[in-house]
This record gives structure tokens, sequence and C-alpha cells, in this order.
């Protein structure tokens, strides 16, 4: 009787000892199903296994982990083909989704189920966020605690799509750079970069049958001092020489993204912010020029003159090399902010309007519909080259080519209406995720922005959907995505500042059910993830602990 009393009493005392223990995790984005357990599995040393079937790439992620936490950890954690009922084990499973993943930890295992690079990828960030931040560092770090919670996560994202936006376009940023966005993407579970590599400041994508699109339009020969609002002081000094991306530097950059499983989704702007292409190639303006590569802000007058058919074969040209270059599904062809003032008095332009019928009427002019016979032959040419098209919402404006997604900038209005016109939809507001936006009032204490005000706390409060759309409706809005517009930002400290911890509020958007998202729950975890960025050197805005204090 005694012996049972003791046994009673001794579990009583470790179920409130589990008790006692925390009750969430500190994981961004959070995992939709979290069933905490007593215990813990001792990561330091472990060995890993992992399934024959899973493909090379997610094998090689694997690899890599263990090596990183044999590193910080100094025991040597070996790895093998083969299941276990020991160690770190990755299983093959056809039945789990493409993106989902589960987590099984205990006292003797960690096992991972998951189907695709993907989904054995999140799993290793959710693993490494419930290690010492020291696992994303470079250095040894043994004196550490390298164990896990024993728990388990059922988890899938909420929104296919999960995109991040970077300009390298207005102020250039380097492979390193590149790769460093990608990094801190892959662990909050992005797993889409859109790259905006074109605009009037700058061309810097090599075209080998258009040369010069780099050799004229990637220099610019001065730059703007101040906001374009309150300075026309330039600095008199030429930007941009050699500050371009080849193909083969292209190549090096998708297949680092692809070891993420994240997707690069190219943005050639077109038919406006095309004066970089019209300085190397001014036959293709309505005028003539001479034009220069902008050295300032804001919305250019001349665009590229779409009456002339070899404009339209100058597009068809790049975005045929365009698409032999990325293997992403779909290509980004811009369409916002094309003044339509020359092609009001082009000849080319108002014979090209004649000779398709076009005229105003009481939505919109004339020009309107031409912008829209060229996305739509856009969207065409995309179609034969098995890729389909991305265009921002004033694509909506005239006729909306077939087939085309909308990426809704202008707040949410575009994006609803072209999901309830039965067209898919990138959600990106403004309002909610335009990243070169200030994060503090204070705007003297902060770096310079184009403007607005963008603070943490709005970002994580976006809900994606609209009241009263229909599950049809909400079908055809792919995901989420927040931009970050270069203009104002030239170093890579001040990229990274504007980026985060923004992003990590913009991947529980784009990943948590809403049930699971959880404010309160978010800023408890800053200190965490914001660790994981001073562990790894990126710079970030300290707002959020303002916020929490």
């Amino acid at each position: 009787m005694k012996k049972i009393f003791i046994l009673v009493a001794a579990a009583a005392l470790f179920a409130s000892c589990c008790q006692t223990e925390k009750t969430t995790l500190d994981i961004v984005p959070y995992p939709n199903n979290v069933e905490l357990k007593c215990g813990s599995f001792t990561a330091a040393g472990a060995e890993f296994h992992y399934s024959a079937e899973i493909e090379p790439l997610a094998v090689d992620l694997i690899e890599a982990f263990a090596a990183q936490l044999s590193m910080v950890t100094s025991k040597e954690s070996t790895i093998a083909q083969g299941v276990s009922d020991k160690g770190f084990v990755f299983v093959q499973n056809p039945e789990i989704a493409a993106e989902a993943y589960t987590l099984k930890v205990s006292e003797n295992a960690a096992v991972v189920e998951a189907s695709s690079l993907r989904g054995f990828n999140y799993a290793i960030q959710t693993i490494k966020q419930m290690l010492p931040v020291e696992v994303f560092g470079k250095a040894a770090a043994a004196d550490k605690e390298w164990t896990l919670p024993c728990v388990k996560i059922n988890d899938a994202p909420r929104f296919g799509y999960r995109g991040l936006h970077m300009d390298v376009s207005r102020h250039f940023f380097d492979m390193d750079e590149v790769k460093r966005y990608l990094d801190i993407m892959e662990v909050h579970k992005l797993n889409t970069l859109h790259w905006h590599i074109t605009d009037d400041q700058g061309w810097r994508l090599e075209i080998k049958k258009y040369p010069r699109l780099t050799e004229v339009g990637a220099v610019r020969k001065q730059t703007l001092v101040g906001h374009l609002f309150d300075s026309e002081v330039y600095d008199g000094t030429p930007y941009g020489e050699g500050c371009y991306f080849t193909q083969d530097q292209v190549r090096e950059i998708l297949d680092y993204a692809a070891g993420k499983g994240i997707t690069v989704i190219p943005e050639i702007d077109l038919p406006g912010h095309m004066l970089a292409a019209l300085a190397a190639y001014p036959e293709l303006g309505c005028t003539g020029g001479p034009y220069d590569v902008w050295g300032k802000w804001g919305v250019a007058d001349d665009v590229l003159c779409v009456g002339k058919e070899k404009t339209m074969q100058f597009l068809e040209d790049v975005l045929t090399e365009v698409c032999e270059l990325f293997p992403a599904e779909y290509v980004h062809i811009g369409g916002d902010e094309c003044p339509k003032v020359r092609w009001e008095k082009c000849p080319h332009c108002q014979a090209k309007i004649a000779e398709l019928g076009l005229k105003d009427d009481d939505r919109f002019q004339a020009e309107h519909y031409l912008q829209g016979y060229v996305t739509s032959r856009m969207e065409k040419f995309l179609a034969s080259k098995g890729k389909k098209l991305i265009g921002w919402d004033e694509i909506l404006e005239g006729e909306v080519a077939d087939n085309a997604i909308v990426m809704s900038w202008r707040g949410t209005a575009g994006g609803i209406k072209a999901a309830k016109m039965g067209h898919d939809a990138i959600m990106t507001p403004n309002s909610f995720f335009y990243l070169d936006y200030y994060q503090s009032l204070d705007t003297a204490k902060e770096p310079l922005a184009i403007g607005g005000y963008l603070p943490v706390e709005t970002c994580y409060s976006y809900e994606p959907y609209a009241e009263n759309m229909t599950d049809e409706e909400k079908a055809h809005i792919l995901g989420v995505q927040a931009n970050l517009w270069t203009e104002y930002i030239a170093t890579n400290e001040h990229l990274e500042y504007m980026l985060l911890p923004r992003m990590a509020a913009l991947s529980e958007v784009q990943w948590c059910q809403p049930q699971t998202k959880s404010w309160e729950r978010f800023l408890d975890s800053a200190d965490d993830f914001c660790a994981i960025y001073d562990v790894a050197g990126y710079n970030y805005s300290k707002r959020i602990f303002d916020v929490r204090g």
C-alpha cells in the first residue's frame, strides 16, 4: 500500500511539474496544431536517419542541419539512410500535403514526416527555433542546453503563396545580400521571392539579345539627394556601373533559392517604368529621345511606344530570355503607373488605337484599353511559354487579360474585385505591407523613408479575406506578400532594418489560421526571433520592444 501511495504521489508531482512549464512555443510563424508533452529530447550528438525515398535536395537540407548541429554543440551527429526509433528521423509520407509536415518529439526521437522538400525544411526550421538560438550562428556553444521539448506538431500553411518582394533596381543589392534575404525568408517559412529587377532607375538583368540594357541602362548619371517632394538637389555621381546580374549569376541565385524551397518570380515592369530601357534603345519610345536613366523617383511620363511592332518584338524577345532563365510558373510584367500622355500625342500609338477600334467610354480612355491590349498580348505570349502573367492592380483598368493574376497594392480593393471577377489575386496592400514606410511616428529618429506609417502591429493585424466573400471568391486569393521598394534604401543595413521584424508579422499572416494568430503570443516571442537576427547578424528595428514595454 505504501509503495502504491509513493507511486501516485510521484505521478502527481510529475504532472504538477509539467503544468508549470510554458504552454506555448517561441516559434514564428506559429504552428497551427501544437500539443506540448512532458519531457525532453537530447539533440546534441543525436543520430540522423532518413528514408530512402526523400528527394536529394531535401537530403541536402537534412545533412546541412546535422552538420550545423554538430558544429554548435561540439558533439558529432552521424547521418545514415534508413529509419530508426531513436535520434532525428525523417520519413517520406506521400499522404501529407506538399507544404505540410508532422513533428513528434519524444525522449528518444524527433520524427518528421513530410512529402516534399518544403515540408521537410519547414519542420527543420520549427526544430531550430525550439533549440538555443546559437543554432543559427557560426560558433560553437557547447555550454547551452541542446534539448527539444517533447511535443506533437501537425502543421501546414494557410496560404500557398507566401511572398516577399525585393527591389534591386532603384538601389542595387548584390548576390550575397540576395542570399541573406533568402536565408531569413527560409527561417520564417516564406516560399516566394518577387524580384523587381528593372525600372526607370536601372536595368539589372543581362539580356543577351540587347546588351545595351545593362551597358547603358544599368547606370544613371546622378541620384536625387533627400526626399522627392523636398529636394531638387542631385549628387552628381554616376550610380550602377556593373550593377546587374549576369544570367549565370541568376542561375546561382535560383539554385540557392531552390535548395530552400523558394521560388523566384522575376518582374520586368512594362510598358511604364522603362526609362532605363529607353536610354539604351531610344527608338522604342514615342518621341525617339534622347532619354536618360532616371536619377529621381516617382513616375516618368516617358514610356514604351506600344504602337510600334518593333517595341512589341522587343518585349517578346526579353520575355523569351526571362522565361528560359526562370523556372517559376509566373512572370510579373508590372503594368503599374503608366502615364498615357505620350500615347495621346504619338502617331504610332494613335494608329494602333484606330486599328484595334479602341474608344473612350464612361469608364476609361482609349489609351487605357491600349495598355489592356499590351497586357493581353503579353499574357498570351507568356502562356505560349508555359507561364502565367502577374500584374499590379492597374491591369484591371480597361479589359483585363484572360488568366491574368492581379497583385493588389493600392489597398485591398483590386484583389477583391479580381476575385469577384474570377481572377486569382495576391494581396499586397500598401496599407499593411509596404515595408518602405516608416515604422515609427518619430520620423526624426528613423532612417529616411518614402513616407507613411506602418508599425509591426499593423502588419500583424491584416486579414486577407474581406467580409462576405464567398468560398469561391476566397479560393482566388492565392496568398499575401510584402513589398520593399528601395528608392531611399541604399545599404544592406537599411534594407534589413526596414524588413525586420515586420517580416515576422507577415509570416504569421501568411501561415497561421486565424485562430492560431495571437498578438500577445507574438509579442512574447519577440526576444526569441530577434535573437535569431542578432546571432545571424541582421540589422532590425527595435521598436517592437517599445510596443511591448
